[in-house]
């Protein structure tokens, strides 16, 4: 699992776009104004972007993270702010503080990394900056990237891709290595929680609906809407497949799912009306029902498939799982790892 790193990208897999927004504000927010989409200018739910003046926002065991470090984490966090000219007034506040919580984790690992005298040979630092170098579009854009940012110093960027390098090392050695999961750990976690890979009976089934237009019709509305039900299943008992019947469903269904050829997917018996799965009971796949009234609405659907209970076997689930279970455990290596740094660490937010 790739870590994003310090410089403001991963070295490894460089986001220009990401890198490119967090040049200096000042010289970049007036361009971000002009590519402001219509209707997204000046919305009073923006809050402006902060204005760098490199003041610190936090210590570290005496190292000083500046608010440049804070905003880059902030764009990483919410890439459109460039776009919409500020981060959203709601999340404003928790995107800051998520964003200093990252940079005083980067800035506790790498102090690790120092502790533990790591370092980079020179060929992987000559690689890592030929590769950091190739993401940009053009010179310009890496000309420009190093006067704002690095203030046009390469050993700055050497430095900063080396922070990156060491931070990636411990994380790989702390976290990623140790977040492996094997096929035996799967199926531990497969065995010991049946229920989770157990799928109830479900139906999969198109609709078409004719809904009232009032909360409490009358009598005529009632029957005025039978009658164009009606008049509806005729046209939905002619058709011969899955796809004619949801083309009748987009056009002249009037329930959510008409966007969607009328396509419910699988859906639980339990969450469904009665009336349905009576209906549904003594149907076959790509038979039409018929008229079904449902409180003051009509209904007619097709069903696709009758799903029985089952009990997914471990070889249809095991690839996914096994991707969920090396997320989690990263997240707790990760998290562990943090607890851990901090716990030794004096951290002065300013």
């Amino acid at each position: 699992m790739k870590y994003k790193l310090s410089i403001g990208i991963p070295i490894c897999t460089v986001l220009v776009a990401a890198m490119v927004a967090a040049m200096s504000a000042t010289a970049q927010v007036a361009a971000h104004t002009s590519s402001v989409p219509a209707g997204m200018a000046a919305t009073p739910a923006m809050a402006p972007i902060l204005q760098i003046s490199d003041k610190p926002v936090a210590r570290v065991n005496g190292a000083v993270l500046t608010d440049r470090d804070l905003l880059r984490e902030m764009y990483a966090i919410f890439p459109y702010a460039k776009q919409h000219n500020g981060f959203p007034k709601a999340q404003e506040a928790s995107i800051r503080q998520g964003a200093l919580e990252m940079i005083i984790f980067e800035e506790l690992v790498y102090q690790e990394a120092r502790r533990r005298k790591l370092t980079v040979s020179a060929a992987r630092m000559h690689q890592a900056e030929g590769e950091f170098q190739k993401q940009f579009h053009s010179a310009e854009d890496y000309d420009q990237y190093m006067q704002v940012e690095m203030h046009g110093s390469r050993q700055t960027l050497r430095q900063q891709i080396e922070r990156s390098l060491l931070i990636e090392e411990v994380l790989k050695a702390e976290v990623d290595d140790k977040s492996a999961v094997s096929l035996a750990e799967v199926r531990a976690y497969y065995e010991k929680n049946p229920a989770r890979f157990t799928q109830p009976e479900s139906f999969s089934f198109q609709s078409i609906s004719i809904l009232p237009t009032a909360a409490k019709p009358t009598p005529e509305a009632i029957n005025q809407n039978r009658k164009r039900a009606e008049e509806a299943l005729k046209q939905a008992k002619a058709t011969k497949s899955y796809q004619e019947f949801g083309l009748l469903a987009e056009k002249i269904s009037e329930d959510d799912f008409r966007v969607n050829m009328g396509d419910h997917k699988g859906v639980g018996r339990d969450k469904l009306p009665p009336q349905i799965v009576k209906a549904a009971l003594a149907m076959q796949p790509g038979q039409v029902s018929d008229l079904i009234q449902i409180e003051n609405a009509f209904t007619i659907f097709r069903l696709n498939a009758h799903n029985l209970p089952r009990k997914q076997p471990f070889a249809e689930v095991k690839a996914d799982l096994r991707i969920e279970l090396g997320k989690s455990k990263y997240e707790r290596l990760r998290s562990g790892l943090a607890k851990q740094l901090r716990a030794k660490a004096k951290i002065e937010i300013v």
